[in-house]
């Protein structure tokens, strides 16, 4: 069998196991409540309500307010759908560059590849994290350096996995009889390529969704990315971390998102035997 028939799977092993299920009903609640909470929940999450301040939860607010009487519902919808976003333009703008430039090295090979392998691995010695840091040492707060640096620090990992695999579908003897039938690149990327790599990469998107949301929340948490009052999960963590004995609720409501999402992102996972 060969490598493009091995994730050219039959109809019985594409079938979603209950995890999988599972993960992608989680992922379509958190979608629907970041995009559509702000449509369904009337109120402002910056409005402050000193007199309000940590008031336990209620049928018209079920998650109570914060210490500066903000709305807490609002903000963790607000919050959910920031951090959300975010994670997703970051992970495309890192995807779609490093399957380029990966399908460009391996297409070339020779120096080309070395040039580009050489500029991934000295992308790669430096600590994404501490990219990010440094980045947002030039504009404190803002949005560009944590979607900026993200993509960065991921972009190597698509451009690493690419390159491999497509030397190795390169060489095979259907994209050779492709060549000599006369098909361009642009049909052997799709006939070929592609249908073996698009598992690869949507396993590493998941991953790299995760560990986008996961770096803005530490960022948040540590005090390096979004400021208050800007409602983003990490942000709001280390907001309410001082009132976790008294309002231990509002602490738990963006830990408990930012749980849930990465949940539903790792059930997707293939489980053993699927893949």
């Amino acid at each position: 069998m060969s490598l493009s028939s091995d994730y050219l799977l039959e109809p019985e092993a594409r079938r979603w196991s209950t995890a999988q299920i599972a993960g992608v009903l989680l992922l379509v609640l958190i979608v629907l409540f970041a995009w559509l909470g702000p449509l369904l929940i009337d109120a402002d999450p910056a409005r402050q309500q000193l007199a309000r301040f940590l008031e336990a939860p209620s049928l018209a607010h079920p998650l109570g307010y914060d210490q500066l009487g903000r709305d807490m519902l609002a903000r963790l919808v607000h919050g959910t759908r920031l951090s959300l976003s975010l994670a997703v333009v970051s992970v495309l703008s890192a995807a779609i560059p490093g399957v380029l430039i990966g399908l460009l090295a391996a297409w070339c090979g020779g120096w080309t590849e070395r040039v580009l392998a050489a500029f991934a691995d000295a992308v790669l010695a430096l600590p994404g994290l501490l990219l990010v840091l440094l980045l947002a040492a030039f504009a404190p707060g803002g949005f560009w350096p944590l979607y900026v640096g993200i993509s960065l620090a991921l972009w190597v990992e698509y451009f690493r996995v690419v390159r491999a695999a497509s030397r190795i579908l390169l060489a095979s003897p259907q994209v050779e009889a492709s060549r000599l039938l006369g098909f361009g690149p642009g049909y052997i990327v799709r006939r070929h390529l592609l249908p073996a790599l698009l598992p690869r990469l949507f396993t590493l998107m998941r991953f790299g969704l995760a560990g986008a949301v996961l770096a803005m929340s530490a960022l948040g948490f540590v005090g390096v990315g979004l400021q208050p009052p800007t409602p983003e999960l990490g942000v709001m963590m280390i907001e309410l971390l001082p009132y976790y004995r008294e309002a231990p609720w509002l602490l738990g409501a963006p830990v408990g998102v930012l749980f849930l999402t990465l949940l539903g992102l790792l059930l997707l996972s293939p489980q053993k035997g699927q893949a």
